[in-house]
């Protein structure tokens, strides 16, 4: 027989029954509190109410996760065909950790300069050349800061050596000079001469040029070539460009035995500081460095950690890194700064794991190389970190026009100069409004906005009797600017 279910009785109709009152919520020390159904313990409260953790405890932990701000990472995926089984890395062993932050310094140069082969070739070329045919000669190698420019300089002083070696040719002298060290713009000849005359003193009754002109305009037997590389180049910009000018024509002399490789940031600073050379036909060859792509930023890292017997990075991690410095500078030195940064973020939430006293010790293998490893969510916070500042907040909520002013100032000074006067500025502010179909402002408006950049520490606007020849330098680094206004995609296609 089909079962039926017992009838229900309600309080009210059952005479035996007590009222029952609701039972308002009690408290845990409430000895009561066990009729009924039980309390749940949330497990956060577990956790923090443990009796093995000490408030001091707890307090080092939220200062460790306000300071890293590491977002809340994905769950963490088996990436077995990544990483190399019995080669995994420990963040908080200390010679690990020296060997992963020296491999990844600026000053460390890697052992191979890839993604730069083409350059070097043009440049080992010239130099072969000129060797070949005892003939001087100037190069203008130009680029973006931190597109591997001095690095490559550098690798081909000993391709051109070994080459010489090798070909039983006698390879040059080779004099390095760096521009920012010198104590006046004329020191660069002194130093020329010296090694020249191989440690000779100079007469003291004629100046270092004036010698130097004089021995490359008539036959010496036995002079030897003289290779120069002159680092920040663009240092030695006088009013007159007359250091600049003196320096490529010693090249053009007719018994001149120097090949002068000048490396500067400015692009075009040939086209412009050069123009005797120019009517001369002698100006100088230019090889451009390109800003590196996502590409080309992955090759550099991988080829900088190939060297390390363990996996440091995930694939996908890099891969963000690269494709944001590419897309803000191209500038390899921003992409090391992220990578070192990241490697912090993953310390430090290495001690706030190791100060949860109710995680398990005795995890997988392969969570703990999951966990050992630079993630997404640290490269993230690294970026932030990075490209993070005052200045970039401040770009960010500046007016319309005065954003505009900023992004017409980068592209001016992408040409090479380090100042302009505003007249000039205003014609590319000018170019910019009428590219965006906005009405731009006159040269007293404008005049009055730079004014407001300036007493932001921006920009720094000079003195003078006439608005437009008042002279204008950025205070503020330009990628700053650029990583500012990438979220607007018509600053972002202008700045391209």
């Amino acid at each position: 027989m089909p079962a039926f279910a017992a009838p229900r009785h309600s309080p009210a109709s059952d005479p035996t029954s007590v009222a029952v009152t609701p039972r308002k919520s009690r408290l845990r020390s409430d000895p009561d509190a066990a009729i009924g159904s039980p309390l749940r313990k949330s497990p956060r409260l577990c956790k923090e109410g443990s009796p093995n953790s000490s408030p001091k405890i707890e307090v080092i932990r939220k200062c460790l996760k306000s300071s890293l701000n590491l977002s809340e990472s994905p769950e963490k995926k088996q990436l077995t065909e990544d990483f190399v089984e019995g080669q995994n890395w420990d963040p908080r062993e200390e010679t690990q950790l020296r060997a992963v932050n020296e491999t990844l310094h600026v000053s460390t140069a890697p052992a191979s300069v890839v993604c730069r082969e083409n350059e070097q070739n043009r440049i080992l070329d010239f130099c072969k050349k000129c060797v070949k045919e005892e003939k001087a000669g100037s190069l203008y190698v130009c680029g973006c800061p931190g597109t591997g420019k001095t690095l490559s300089m550098e690798k081909v002083k000993v391709m051109l050596v070994d080459w010489a070696n090798k070909e039983g040719v006698q390879h040059p002298d080779v004099l390095s000079i760096n521009c920012t060290t010198l104590a006046n713009m004329s020191e660069i000849f002194s130093k020329i001469l010296g090694q020249t005359h191989y440690g000779k003193k100079p007469s003291p009754s004629t100046s270092s040029l004036q010698q130097l002109q004089k021995l490359y305009s008539q036959h010496t037997p036995g002079l030897k070539m003289i290779l120069v590389v002159a680092d920040e180049l663009d240092y030695l910009i006088t009013k007159d460009r007359a250091v600049l000018h003196d320096l490529f024509m010693l090249t053009t002399m007719p018994f001149s035995r120097c090949i002068l490789l000048g490396v500067a940031n400015a692009i075009d600073l040939a086209d412009w500081f050069i123009p005797k050379l120019q009517s001369l036909n002698c100006k100088p060859m230019v090889i451009t460095f390109c800003a590196y792509s996502k590409d080309q930023i992955i090759n550099i890292l991988q080829e900088r950690l190939r060297a390390l017997p363990y996996t440091v990075f995930q694939p996908q991690a890099l891969e963000l890194c690269a494709r944001k410095v590419a897309a803000a500078s191209g500038d390899m030195r921003k992409a090391l700064a992220v990578c070192r940064s990241a490697i912090e973020m993953l310390i430090g939430e290495s001690m706030l794991s190791s100060l949860d006293e109710t995680e398990d010790q005795q995890r997988p293998a392969a969570n703990d190389m999951m966990s050992n490893i630079v993630r997404i969510n640290h490269v993230a916070a690294a970026l932030s970190k990075v490209y993070k500042s005052p200045v970039v907040d401040t770009i960010i909520s500046l007016p319309q026009h005065q954003q505009i002013i900023l992004c017409s100032a980068v592209k001016l000074f992408r040409e090479g100069k380090k100042s302009t006067i505003l007249g000039e500025l205003n014609k590319y502010y000018v170019d910019v409004c009428k590219s965006t179909m906005i009405p731009p402002v006159g040269i007293l408006e404008l005049s009055s906005m730079c004014r407001v950049l300036d007493d932001q520490g921006i920009l720094k606007l000079g003195q003078s009797r006439e608005d437009k020849l008042r002279r204008v330098t950025l205070k503020v680094d330009g990628a700053d600017i650029v990583f500012a206004l990438r979220g607007v995609r018509f600053f972002r296609n202008c700045l391209k």
